[in-house]
């Protein structure tokens, strides 16, 4: 996988990032989801390499990147934080302005890069999310069944980590193996087996709960909204429509929206990797003026 990229570990002024690079053009982040590592995109990002410069980072507390010690506040793993990271590496590499695609917690990194870096992100398209507050309050037994984990991983230390350490593989493969690569799958399994990777990752989840949540709540009271296009995509098969409407939802946050659902479950990129290919093509083009 990424024969065609370069390894890369870049130290910000609080985290050291590990990233591929590969293509040229314009420059893309892609951002992967929980419980796995840039990876993620190895099925998207060599085509998309064909036409951009593509930068697949791993989150801090994900994959080899480094896990900070945390804080009574959780503010280390909180999606501002994570989007400093990627910002510093993304002008390391010569890049002041690009465009972001977020799954899951990278697509949490990602829409929070918007709202704190406008001038930075040219375009936003996440993957199978809605805002992390709107979830929080428009939470209903089916949401709460559904997404249990936020909750479970939110739970004070060590509680979570003690349960999860015990068998990773029934919390973080509950939802089957089929849809992973098997090259893919062991790396995930290399780094959630890892005890700092799973106390980080429990770290970003009681940051969701937490300060992400009230900063979400901060910009909308202020008014605050995402300035750039904003493409969302998310699984079918997945639940998010049955709970949303989608799209509306993104457009109390950002004036130009627009995405559809593509059918598959939640792993797009790795389900469905044409499909996710065929929206993000014409989403980037547009957005680059190509």
């Amino acid at each position: 996988m990424f024969e065609t990229f370069t390894h890369h570990r870049i130290e910000t002024s609080e985290a050291v990032i590990n990233l591929r690079v590969g293509g040229s053009g314009p420059p893309v982040l892609l951002l992967h989801g929980h419980p796995q590592t840039h990876v993620m995109w190895h099925k998207v990002a060599p085509k998309l390499a064909e036409s951009y410069t593509i930068v697949c980072a791993d989150l801090r507390g994900y994959g080899d990147s480094s896990k900070p010690p945390t804080d009574e506040q959780h503010e280390p793993y909180s999606k501002r934080a994570m989007a400093r990271d990627q910002v510093e590496v993304m002008r390391a590499l010569g890049f002041e302005r690009f465009a972001v695609v977020g799954h899951d917690r990278g697509g949490r990194c990602a829409y929070r890069m918007a709202l704190d870096h406008p001038d930075r992100i040219v375009a936003l398209s996440v993957l199978d999310i809605i805002p992390t507050a709107e979830h929080f309050q428009r939470t209903d037994m089916a949401f709460a069944m559904g997404y249990w984990h936020w909750f479970f991983l939110a739970q004070p230390h060590p509680l979570p980590e003690r349960l999860i350490a015990s068998d990773p593989d029934a919390i973080y493969l509950r939802r089957g193996r089929s849809m992973f690569d098997e090259e893919a799958l062991a790396e995930y399994r290399r780094c959630f087996t890892d005890p700092d990777t799973i106390h980080a990752m429990c770290e970003d989840y009681r940051a969701g709960a937490t300060i992400d949540m009230h900063l979400d709540e901060e910009d909308r009271k202020a008014g605050r909204r995402i300035l750039c296009p904003v493409q969302a995509l998310w699984g079918r098969r997945n639940g998010l429509d049955q709970w949303y409407d989608v799209p509306a939802v993104w457009r109390d946050w950002a004036d130009h929206v627009e995405g559809h659902a593509i059918d598959c479950g939640h792993y797009l990129a790795e389900e469905a990797p044409e499909e996710t290919l065929a929206a993000l093509q014409p989403f980037l083009a547009k957005a680059f003026g190509r």
